[in-house]
């Protein structure tokens, strides 16, 4: 009996979890750039480390911490369970969650309450629906945007760019002509902002600018150094064609972990938002590798509005501690900030930071 296109996708989102989890599917070395990058060290802050306050505004919406829960799951049975706890705790600490890719609750009606549990779960906190490139590129209907918004009550849509995983995955959709048209088409009509998102490749300023002049109201960098979508989408399609070599394999490597890192994606559009203050109020997440709070504490040092996270609170689900890791997180960030005399995260902005030599 042939499989449903809901039911593929499915499977298909259940897989990608269960590699994320299981297989070593981050980038070579694990390089975002942040750790490259050393805060000058203040011996005076004046400041009480009890004093400093971790909220900050994104998309108008005020947050308890600059982080947000990165876009995993949902579409198939078991991700209703993981989306009511990761949404439960962007209630509890009051942080954007981002919902994985909506594409097969747009195929079928099937698993569409794994979506819908995110809003019940967090009746308050910023939550943003999710949807490929490739299906803007193909042209969504203004009924299939407002499934998507009202399924979840989302505060924004996140559209992913993912060339290299689509690429690499057996099944993927490579038809990517008219996506930027289309895209501004889907910002002018819309009562929500849009977030263009890439899911681990990295987005330079020049494709920002593009991405800003269609309408976007922020980029998700997402740069290269935590997973690469490449080497998951490869796992899935060696076990279906363990013999069939796709690519030469003194290209492979370089395949694999294509990619702009995440500290250079930041660098680059803190340049341009410099250089052009038309696209100052560009808002901008830091995400691929975030790891603890001092990442956070970087990647807003060197231009992000907050960081986003999907493999490790991901793994720290599934382990019990994903509260605990949130809350050590905030730790670290709140550290950084003491020892940089930055009582806000409109301060923090401001800290001396540097490469390291």
């Amino acid at each position: 009996m042939q499989q449903s296109s809901a039911s593929i996708t499915a499977e298909r989102k259940h897989s990608h979890v269960e590699i994320c989890l299981h297989r070593e599917v981050r980038f070579d070395g694990a390089a975002t750039g942040l750790e490259a990058y050393a805060f000058e060290h203040n011996a005076a802050p004046e400041i009480n480390l009890e004093e400093i306050d971790l909220s900050t505004t994104f998309l108008g919406r005020r947050i308890g911490l600059p982080l947000m829960i990165s876009s995993m799951t949902g579409g198939y049975g078991q991700a209703l369970e993981l989306n009511r706890i990761l949404a439960g705790a962007a209630e509890k600490y009051s942080i954007p969650l981002g919902v994985g890719s909506m594409r097969q609750a747009l195929e079928g009606t099937s698993h569409r309450d794994s979506f819908a549990i995110v809003r019940q779960a967090a009746p308050t906190a910023p939550v943003y629906a999710n949807i490929g490139a490739p299906e803007v590129a193909s042209g969504l209907t203004r009924d299939q945007i407002a499934t998507m918004i009202g399924m979840i009550g989302a505060d924004a849509l996140i559209v992913h760019l993912n060339p290299a995983q689509e690429l690499f995955q057996p099944e993927g959709n490579t038809a990517f002509r008219g996506f930027l048209d289309r895209l501004q088409a889907i910002t002018a009509s819309i009562q929500v902002p849009v977030i263009a998102k890439e899911v681990g490749s990295g987005i330079s300023a020049r494709v920002a600018r593009r991405l800003a002049d269609a309408g976007v109201s922020a980029i998700d960098v997402a740069g290269s150094g935590g997973i690469s979508w490449q080497k998951v989408e490869e796992c899935r399609y060696l076990s279906q064609f363990a013999h069939e070599d796709r690519f030469s394999p003194s290209a492979l490597d370089e395949l694999l972990n294509w990619g702009i890192p995440t500290a250079d994606c930041l660098a680059a559009i803190r340049q341009l938002k410099y250089e052009h203050p038309a696209y100052a109020p560009l808002g901008v997440v830091a995400s691929g590798g975030i790891s603890n709070g001092i990442d956070i504490a970087k990647s807003i040092a060197l231009g992000a509005d907050l960081a986003a996270s999907a493999q490790q609170l991901l793994k720290a689900l599934h382990a019990g501690t994903l509260e605990k890791t949130i809350e050590t997180w905030m730790n670290d960030l709140r550290a950084a900030m003491f020892l940089t005399g930055s009582a806000t995260i409109e301060e923090l902005k401001q800290a001396p930071i540097h490469k390291k030599h």
